[in-house]
């Protein structure tokens, strides 16, 4: 358990050591970094998903309405 425990604090040193330094060379707190990149990533995800969303729909509609037929007698 403490292999797994130091493992993972090296990894959020080294991780928010990233944040860290873009807050500095943007002049900002290294907290705002962060939060904005989770914020980020909820609406890009929430974005894709909704995307999905509207080109299924879109395509359903397309079907409903474009609908090919071999005769006339097919009415």
């Amino acid at each position: 358990m403490n292999i797994l425990y130091r493992a993972l604090l090296y990894f959020q040193k080294r991780g928010y050591y990233v944040c860290q330094r873009i807050a500095d060379r943007l002049g900002i707190r290294a907290k705002v970094v962060r939060i904005s990149f989770m914020y980020l990533t909820f609406v890009t995800v929430g974005f894709g998903f909704a995307l999905y969303l509207f080109f299924a729909f879109w395509m359903r509609i397309k079907d409903l309405i474009y609908t090919k037929r071999s005769s006339v007698f097919d009415l």
